[in-house]
């Protein structure tokens, strides 16, 4: 015969010393069926653990700056009793797990969520690929994308080399949406941004809206090489409780921040768009 877990989730008011908690009466051994197996309390409470929801309310608080006393004064729940969940002495009721993801404009579905896979990447020097510049005959300059195996990224880094004019023809401008960081890594450039030209050298660094056209020009003799930053536009959209950040072109929001995964040939192609 199966029994349940009774889950206590009384209220805490001012004077109150108790806190609700998951709690197992001595009886209380059996969960209901799950697809016809049965489940027992010391299996429930292993799931819950490995989720690691102490962890997850401590690294909320922490990355807040927030004491134990601040949380308790925003969610009702005492600076001791919070402790011990975050240390994994007790295990929160959902009304307590509720209230404190709240307080960080969460859904209950981050506590038990897989964790995300911390993003790293490493791109080998000789594994790049050297890109020329698209839509003229000769290029006046070539890049390699620094970010091609990173998923949906918002921002795009580059190495790009820079080759001397010939016979005075006119760079080809271009624009996208965004910002962007160009630093010189060696020799002269000209940029130009709009109808204004700025001379640059080794060590100089610019910002930039990228909205506005532009484009590059070798100003000596040897290459030029400098390391560009491609930076879109970001917002936090408000999702219910919480916030999404989106990207913006154009004053339009075009996609959320979800990550999903890109093959490195979808990357590269992303990347040629942002240099051309």
């Amino acid at each position: 015969m199966h029994k349940n877990i009774n889950i206590i989730s009384s209220s805490v008011s001012a004077s109150a010393t108790m806190v609700p908690t998951l709690s197992k009466q001595p009886d209380d051994d059996i969960l209901p069926e799950t697809q016809g197996s049965p489940v027992n309390g010391e299996a429930a409470e292993t799931f819950i653990a490995e989720k690691r929801i102490g962890e997850r309310i401590k690294y909320l608080r922490l990355k807040k700056s927030m004491g134990l006393v601040d949380l308790g004064r925003h969610t009702g729940l005492s600076a001791s009793f919070l402790s011990q969940l975050e240390t994994g002495r007790v295990v929160p009721t959902l009304r307590n797990l509720a209230r404190i993801a709240m307080v960080f404009s969460k859904d209950l579905s981050y506590f038990f969520d897989p964790e995300p896979q911390t993003l790293f990447r490493v791109h080998r020097r000789g594994e790049r690929m050297r890109l020329p510049q698209t839509g003229v005959e000769n290029p006046s300059y070539f890049f390699e994308s620094l970010g091609y195996l990173v998923p949906d990224r918002q921002l795009d880094p580059y190495f790009a080399e820079f080759l001397p004019t010939k016979d005075g023809k006119a760079p080809r401008p271009h624009q996208h949406a965004g910002c962007e960081f160009l630093y010189l890594l060696t020799g002269a450039l000209d940029v130009q941004h709009g109808s204004a030209t700025h001379h640059i050298e080794a060590g100089d660094a610019i910002y930039f809206d990228a909205d506005t056209t532009h484009s590059y020009v070798c100003a000596g003799s040897s290459p030029a090489t400098a390391l560009i930053v491609t930076l879109q536009n970001l917002v936090m959209v408000p999702i219910g409780d919480g916030v999404r950040v989106a990207n913006v072109v154009n004053g339009r929001g075009v996609r959320n921040a979800a990550i999903p995964i890109l093959q490195p040939a979808s990357g590269a192609r992303k990347s040629v768009a942002r240099m051309q």
